[in-house]
């Protein structure tokens, strides 16, 4: 994780949302440790307060569990809980936006699919 932060947002919520994504594309699998608050307050040079506001959001979610003595681990379920939530986030939040833009450009579905495979 580094430390380039985005100032429309709070910086324990972007740490959430980076586990999160580390969850999605799966550097971190059900079981998992994620990294300790310590390790991400020091690479992200930020206030371990911050990164434990993170984490406990990421518990209150269900998605991490705490085992003492160990640290924190993906929860079993988290992905599946994760991959639905996202996805509404993503149909109610991004997608009506998205839409807006392909209409306002006059793009069609052939357009897109042509475009949809380079990364």
């Amino acid at each position: 994780m580094d430390g380039a932060w985005n100032e429309s947002q709070p910086i324990y919520q972007q740490l959430r949302d980076r586990v999160v994504g580390m969850m999605l594309d799966g550097a971190v699998a059900e079981g998992d440790a994620i990294p300790s608050v310590r390790q991400v307050a020091a690479e992200c040079q930020v206030n371990p307060l911050t990164v434990m506001k993170a984490y406990q959001q990421l518990s209150d979610e269900g998605l991490v569990e705490k085992r003492r003595g160990l640290g924190l681990f993906v929860a079993q379920g988290a992905l599946a809980r994760l991959g639905e939530s996202e996805r509404q986030k993503f149909l109610t939040e991004q997608w009506p936006e998205t839409l807006r833009t392909i209409r306002r450009l006059g793009l069609s579905l052939n357009d897109l699919l042509k475009k949809g495979d380079v990364a």
